[in-house]
């Protein structure tokens, strides 16, 4: 299965994807990056620039199209949830390009976020002590429409899960918005931590970088990416 890099977790949390490929290997499914894949295309386009979104787009399905039209992979596997949700409506964002629309169908048909590709019933299930909580970010139950399926791999594995006081909330990151609207992202933070430490929590897990980065640097509690806790 090919596996996206993207453009801001290799700088800032490369472990992930390597935690991806060491849990994936143990189940038979290896993940390959293809060489010259860079951004989904996700920041731009959010940032009202669709025009050079869309050629991060197009950009983005040249580097996988050799795999994707040789049948070399059966799947596109999403590690941050903000890219995946993106990619998902490639077909959808590209159907006026003639050049590209049936190659963007394709690639979104392929995409599944991690959790969709990591089978519960392959995970070992062991005693833990301490509860985490899942920060299920925006892109994943909203835009991804994926909900409870990490909670429950996390439980499969072991691990006690505290409540989530309004976790159909965002918690301030929401792609560059923690940057252009620093004090009301800092308030949503605020809020949002509060939510995931009332159930007494030692770790916080979550599902995209930006989330991860963001609410990391407002709490000293540590902040994880759900499939490196998977791996351990």
């Amino acid at each position: 299965m090919l596996v996206l890099a993207g453009c801001v977790q290799p700088a800032l949390a490369p472990a992930i994807n390597a935690a991806a490929a060491r849990v994936l290997d143990r189940i038979g499914i290896s993940l390959i990056e293809a060489p010259g894949a860079g951004c989904c295309g996700a920041v731009r386009f959010h940032l009202n620039d669709q025009d050079g979104g869309r050629d991060d787009m197009r950009a983005l399905i040249d580097a996988w199209w050799p795999m994707v039209e040789r049948g070399e992979i059966e799947a596109i596997v999403m590690t941050a949830s903000g890219c995946g949700s993106t990619v998902k409506e490639f077909g959808h964002l590209l159907q006026h390009d003639p050049a590209y629309r049936e190659k963007a169908a394709r690639v979104s048909a392929l995409t599944r976020d991690l959790s969709e590709v990591v089978p519960e019933n392959e995970i070992g299930k062991k005693d833990r002590s301490g509860r985490i909580a899942f920060q299920s970010p925006c892109s994943l139950q909203h835009g991804q429409q994926i909900r409870g399926r990490v909670e429950a791999l996390l439980q499969g594995a072991g691990y006690e899960l505290a409540p989530v006081a309004d976790g159909h909330l965002c918690c301030g990151s929401a792609g560059t918005y923690s940057i252009l609207q620093p004090e009301l992202s800092g308030q949503l933070r605020e809020r949002k931590l509060a939510a995931l430490a009332g159930g007494g929590t030692g770790v916080i897990a979550t599902a995209n970088i930006g989330c991860l980065s963001h609410l990391q640097a407002g709490t000293r509690t540590p902040v994880r990416h759900w499939i490196q806790l998977l791996d351990e």
